[in-house]
């Protein structure tokens, strides 16, 4: 596995590479786009960059992280790691968008981008220049105090000044790019690194997804197409691991959409009844029989057909089924209900696929997107 880290400064990009060093064997990859002075031993990397000193993050400038290999260049970096796929590397502060695009087409990278709140960031960064103050000695009177904060606030607000330069524009693109996005908000590398071990950054699935993550997410894909106002729901119904069909919930073909006022009953709200004068949405269940909405489950279903779905078939929905799908999908000779959303119904949906024989089980995938570390 190939693990990129990008991110805004002190938002703890080097005490992930940190991480995945000290305790699962990574090694450290760096592209030599600056000036490097190493040390007498040759296992430390120091990044001068004395010509674009904005394009380096003060905190990695000495990663102190033993550094594995150096590379010229995107290609010689690219086509080492090609060659090397089984080992595990890490590599900081990615900001070339031409080496992301070239290592997102390989399958075994994974970018990871590090965020943090700019108080959180200023704080981190003013600990460490009063230890570097502390460290060097250097004594100043009360009024001076005042100076050194406020140009260390004026220092570290015009290198985080988003879109100031070029490269950071690039920055935020291949932030968007990131499997994985942390917002770290935690106040010590102990905190980080015990939040980052529950992450399973090392799951294989971050690199080629498990048949189940890949139909549920064919599931929650189908569940953009649905028109119903209530909720989004996708459903894949899979036979020997071939999708038959798939469905979303909306209003029957040929009648009008959902969302354009075609059912009364997801168009419509029910006083509370609490005298607060507020209007709550109709509750999950109530009022069925007036919905004009098929549901996923059954529109994927009535697309497949009893034939093509007896058998070793699995239903894939987003979303838990309700009773009414329950019946259907047992009838339909479904063997396997996969779900990954609970839904508030009673219990009688998974009492009803026990005894009809029908396996329901719920399924988490690795956290993607945007996960908040506190």
């Amino acid at each position: 596995m190939f693990i990129g880290i990008t991110g805004t400064l002190y938002s703890g990009m080097s005490d992930i590479a940190k991480f995945l060093i000290q305790h699962h064997d990574f090694k450290l990859l760096a592209l030599e786009t600056g000036h490097y002075e190493l040390s007498q031993d040759m296992q430390h990397l120091k990044l001068i960059d004395e010509l674009e000193p904005s394009s380096t993050s003060i905190d990695e400038k000495d990663l102190g992280l033993p550094v594995y290999e150096t590379f010229k260049t995107n290609d010689d970096l690219v086509n080492y790691a090609t060659a090397n796929w089984l080992q595990n590397f890490v590599i900081v502060s990615m900001k070339d968008m031409k080496l992301v695009d070239m290592l997102l087409k390989r399958p075994f990278f994974v970018l990871i981008s590090v965020d943090s709140s700019l108080l959180t960031r200023f704080n981190r960064y003013s600990a460490q220049q009063k230890k570097e103050q502390k460290e060097q000695t250097v004594t100043a009177s009360s009024s001076d105090n005042d100076t050194i904060i406020n140009l260390t606030l004026h220092e570290f607000l015009s290198q985080t000044e988003p879109l100031k330069h070029a490269n950071d524009a690039e920055l935020l693109k291949i932030m968007d790019k990131s499997h994985l996005k942390i917002l770290n908000e935690t106040t010590t590398p102990e905190q980080f690194h015990l939040n980052i071990s529950q992450l399973q950054l090392l799951n294989k699935e971050r690199l080629r997804p498990s048949w189940d993550t890949y139909f549920m997410s064919l599931a929650d894909l189908a569940a953009h197409r649905s028109n119903c106002m209530k909720r989004r729901v996708g459903c894949v119904v899979v036979r020997n691991h071939r999708v038959v069909a798939t469905g979303y919930n909306g209003t029957p073909r040929g009648t009008r959409n959902c969302n354009e006022g075609g059912c009364p009953r997801c168009n419509s709200a029910i006083s509370s009844g609490n005298g607060n004068g507020v209007s709550s949405v109709m509750g999950s269940g109530v009022g069925l029989s007036t919905c004009l909405c098929l549901h996923a489950e059954e529109n994927a279903l009535l697309e497949a057909g009893r034939d093509r779905v007896e058998g070793d078939s699995i239903l894939y929905c987003n979303t838990c089924p309700c009773l009414t799908c329950t019946i259907k999908i047992v009838q339909s000779g479904v063997k396997e209900v996969v779900y990954s959303q609970s839904y508030s119904m009673d219990e009688f949906s998974s009492k009803v696929f026990k005894e009809a024989g029908v396996v329901l089980r719920q399924f988490t995938p690795p956290q993607y997107g945007v996960v908040v570390l506190q």
